[in-house]
């Protein structure tokens, strides 16, 4: 099996970036929606489920081509008028 290794590094430098921003963002939520302390049990968390989503966005993103469903949508939009 042949690895490609570009397509590998895209998708860790997306994985990476989302769990980063995914991470960042909880913190905030947290912090605003409840008023409670970051904890290091809270930040565990946060990371666990930033890891899931990012990792679940980028396979998404990677399998589903979004292009090809809008144009057929926009087109039917257009087909109706």
């Amino acid at each position: 099996m042949k690895v490609n290794y570009k397509k590998l590094e895209v998708f860790l430098e997306f994985l990476i970036f989302g769990i980063i921003i995914g991470v960042i963002e909880d913190l905030i939520a947290v912090t605003v929606a409840t008023g409670e302390p970051i904890t290091w049990k809270i930040i565990g968390i946060i990371v666990i489920i930033a890891i899931s989503f990012a990792y679940l966005g980028e396979v998404v993103a990677d399998q589903v081509d979004f292009t090809k469903y809008l144009e057929k949508w926009f087109s039917k939009k257009r087909e109706e008028k």
